[in-house]
């Protein structure tokens, strides 16, 4: 029998950006102590599912034929944000947000998975599932911010159960190939 792990497609920020939210994430760790996802590695999450190692193939050949189609752009984060089940979050500008909703529409839909959770609403997190005070130290400690990086990839991730994180399995670029995929034609 196959056994199902929990997978994750996720757009990583420059490695600047991920260093930033790093410090960022250890500082309100030094004020709140430990919380959840203090210690995930900064991303954008697309979705997550669970599936067998055997489907595993089929879902990168799905991930880099889309990303094949995709071209590279500049995402601007320019401000903090809150959802009421206690994320506290840096999101990006309106046009940044116009850009990245698509890829990760179309790479939903291109998974074809029955079990996919999906994001809808382009962020990276700072903490989740923190309580109203915790939210409210948060808020306080991180008021502005103004960071960028190009997306030009889209990444695979599996959970560690015992460390509780994702790693990455692999990479899929964005090409900027807008040509259909290619038929074989006939010289003769």
């Amino acid at each position: 029998m196959q056994i199902e792990k929990k997978y994750s497609v996720a757009i990583y920020p420059s490695s600047d950006v991920i260093h930033a939210v790093r410090v960022m994430k250890n500082h309100l760790k030094s004020k709140i102590d430990w919380y959840n996802s203090c210690n995930s590695v900064a991303h954008i999450t697309i979705c997550e599912f669970t599936t067998t190692e055997a489907e595993v193939e089929k879902i990168k050949q799905r991930l880099f034929k889309i990303c094949d189609t995709f071209s590279p752009f500049q995402v601007y984060l320019d401000h903090f944000s809150a959802y009421e089940n206690g994320a506290f979050f840096i999101a990006p500008t309106a046009d940044s947000t116009l850009q990245l909703k698509p890829i990760m529409k179309k790479t939903q839909e291109a998974l074809k998975i029955s079990n996919l959770k999906k994001s809808n609403d382009p962020h990276i997190s700072i903490g989740r599932r923190l309580n109203p005070e915790n939210l409210k130290i948060a808020s306080q400690l991180f008021t502005t911010i103004d960071i960028d990086f190009v997306c030009d990839a889209i990444v695979l991730r599996e959970l560690d159960p015992d460390k509780k994180q994702f790693f990455i399995i692999d990479t899929f670029t964005f090409n900027s190939n807008t040509q259909e995929e290619f038929v074989q034609g006939s010289l003769f």
